[in-house]
C-alpha cells in the first residue's frame, strides 16, 4: 500500500509504484471487491463470465434470420439471429442437421423459434447461442408450404419449359393486370408506349394482396384470356413485403394461370422476389418495366435494324451484280462468242480438205480406169471378128445361121450369105474344093 504522501507525489491519482519483491494485496475475491488498487487480470473476469453462462439453462427464444450464408461439407452452421423490435441480434451456432430438420423456408429474413444454450468463448470474450432445434413460424412456416406446393406442382409438369409458349412479337392489344392506380400500370403502358407508339391495352384494376388478390386476380386473367384480340397478358405489381406477395403463390392462382391460353407475363415482384406465378407464367419479368420492354419491340431499333437489312440487301444484290457482270464480260470475250463461226471454220476446212482429196483420189481412179478401158478397146477392137472384116475378109453363113468353115459342108448350088466389113451380100457355090483336113486339136 502506499502511503498519502506517496499517493500525493505520484499526482494524478495514481499509486506509487511498488519495489521488487514488495508483497502485492490478496486477489479480490467477488467482482464488487476489485478496486483500482486490486483490480482482476481480465483472464478472472472470462472464467467468470464462462462460469456464469454455463449455469444458465436452455431457453427458447425467438427471432429473425437476418445473416446465413451455407456452406455445404462444414462440420457447424452459422446463422445471426436478430429481435424482430430492438436493435439486438447474436450469432447463433447448430449441427447442419439441425437446419435440414426445419426444412424448406429457412432462409435470411425467416422467423424463427430457437431452443438454444449460451455459450461464452473466453478466449474472444464472445457470447454466442448454441441452437439444438429450430423451428420456423409466421412468414417462415408459409414459405416452408409454398415450397412444399412448388415442389408438387412441379411434379405435375405445370412448370415446364415445354408448357411455356413465346411471346407474340407485336401484339394487337395487350391485357393489363393492375392494382388500382398503381405505379405499375404507368410503368408498364408508359415504358410500352414509349417503345411502340399507338400500342393499346385492355387493363383490368384488381386487388393485388390481401384475401380479394387471388379471385380478382384470376377471373381477371380468364376474363382477358376469352378476348380474342389480346394477344399477351401482364400481370403487374411491382415488388413489396414477402406478405404482399403470399397470394400470387396461392395454389388457386397458379392454377388458373396454367389454364390461360394466351402467353402470360408475371411482373409481380422485384428481382430478388420469386412468387410461384413466376413459374407457371409464359415469361417471368423482373420489374414491370422490364416486362414493357418485353412484350412490344422498340420502333426506333426495329427501324434501324430494317434499315440496316435493307443497306444489307442492296449491297449484297450489287456485289451480285458486279460478279455476274464480271462473268459475264469473261464470256463475251471469249473467242468462241466473239466470232462464232471460228469452230464451224475449223469443221469447214476440214470438210474442204477431205473434199479435194476425195476428188483428188477420184480424178486419179477415173483416169486409170479410162487408161485401163482405153487398153481394153484396142484390145477388143483388134481380136474383135469387124477387125477381121476390116482388113478384107468375109464370113460365110448358111440359111441357117451356121458359119462355114470347111468346103466340105457345102454343094454346088447352096446358097450362102456373105457377111462383109460393110454389108451383106447372098451368094450360090458354083463349085467346091476340100482341103486337106485339118490336125488334131484344131478348131
Amino acid at each position: 500500500m502506499t502511503t498519502p504522501q506517496q499517493h500525493s507525489a505520484n499526482g494524478a491519482g495514481r499509486p506509487a509504484p511498488r519495489g521488487p519483491g514488495a508483497p502485492g494485496p490478496a486477489a479480490a475475491a467477488r467482482a464488487a471487491d476489485t478496486t483500482r488498487d486490486n483490480p482482476w487480470p481480465l483472464r478472472r473476469l472470462t472464467e467468470n463470465i464462462k462460469v456464469y453462462v454455463d449455469r444458465m439453462s436452455e431457453m427458447w427464444v425467438e427471432g429473425q434470420v437476418v445473416e446465413y450464408k451455407p456452406r455445404p461439407g462444414t462440420k457447424m452452421a452459422f446463422f445471426v439471429l436478430r429481435d424482430t423490435e430492438a436493435d439486438t441480434s447474436m450469432t447463433v451456432s447448430t449441427f447442419p442437421g439441425v437446419l435440414d430438420r426445419t426444412g424448406p423456408g429457412f432462409d435470411e429474413g425467416a422467423r424463427v423459434v430457437v431452443r438454444v444454450k449460451p455459450t461464452f468463448w473466453e478466449r474472444r470474450g464472445t457470447l454466442n447461442l448454441r441452437a439444438a432445434e429450430v423451428h420456423l413460424q409466421g412468414i417462415g412456416d408459409l414459405l416452408a408450404r409454398i415450397e412444399e406446393l412448388r415442389r408438387a406442382l412441379d411434379a405435375e409438369g405445370l412448370f415446364a419449359e415445354g408448357r411455356k409458349v413465346p411471346l407474340p412479337f407485336l401484339p394487337r392489344r395487350v391485357g393489363l393486370i393492375c392494382g388500382r392506380n398503381a405505379k405499375a400500370k404507368d410503368d408498364v403502358i408508359v415504358n410500352a408506349t414509349a417503345r411502340w407508339p399507338g400500342i393499346t391495352f385492355e387493363i383490368r384494376e384488381v386487388a393485388v394482396q390481401g384475401p380479394s388478390c387471388v379471385p380478382q386476380v384470376s377471373a381477371a386473367m380468364a376474363e382477358l384470356d376469352a378476348l380474342p384480340e389480346v394477344d399477351v397478358i401482364v400481370v403487374a405489381r411491382g415488388g413489396g413485403a414477402v406478405e404482399d406477395l403470399l397470394p400470387f403463390s396461392d395454389e388457386a392462382l397458379v392454377r388458373a394461370a396454367a389454364a390461360v391460353r394466351t402467353p402470360l407475363v408475371s411482373a409481380i415482384g422485384h428481382e430478388g422476389d420469386a412468387p410461384l406465378l413466376d413459374l407457371v407464367a409464359d415469361y417471368r419479368a423482373s420489374t414491370p418495366t422490364d416486362a414493357a420492354r418485353r412484350i412490344v419491340p422498340d420502333r426506333q431499333r426495329e427501324h434501324d435494324g430494317l434499315a440496316h437489312a435493307v443497306s444489307q440487301m442492296r449491297a449484297a444484290v450489287g456485289s451480285r451484280l458486279a460478279r455476274e457482270r464480271e462473268h459475264l464480260t469473261l464470256l463475251a470475250s471469249r473467242p468462241v462468242l466473239l466470232r462464232p463461226t471460228a469452230v464451224l471454220e475449223q469443221h469447214r476446212a476440214l470438210v474442204d480438205a477431205q473434199a479435194m482429196r476425195l476428188a483428188q483420189s477420184v480424178s486419179r481412179r477415173l483416169a486409170i480406169e479410162r487408161t485401163e478401158l482405153t487398153r481394153a478397146q484396142a484390145t477388143l477392137a483388134a481380136i474383135s471378128p469387124q477387125a477381121t472384116l476390116d482388113r478384107g475378109y468375109a464370113m460365110l453363113r448358111t440359111p441357117s445361121g451356121d458359119l462355114v468353115r470347111d468346103a466340105a459342108a457345102v454343094q454346088k448350088g447352096d446358097l450362102l450369105e456373105a457377111v462383109l466389113a460393110r454389108g451383106r451380100l447372098v451368094a450360090q457355090v458354083f463349085g467346091t474344093n476340100p482341103g486337106p483336113a485339118a490336125p488334131s486339136g484344131t478348131p
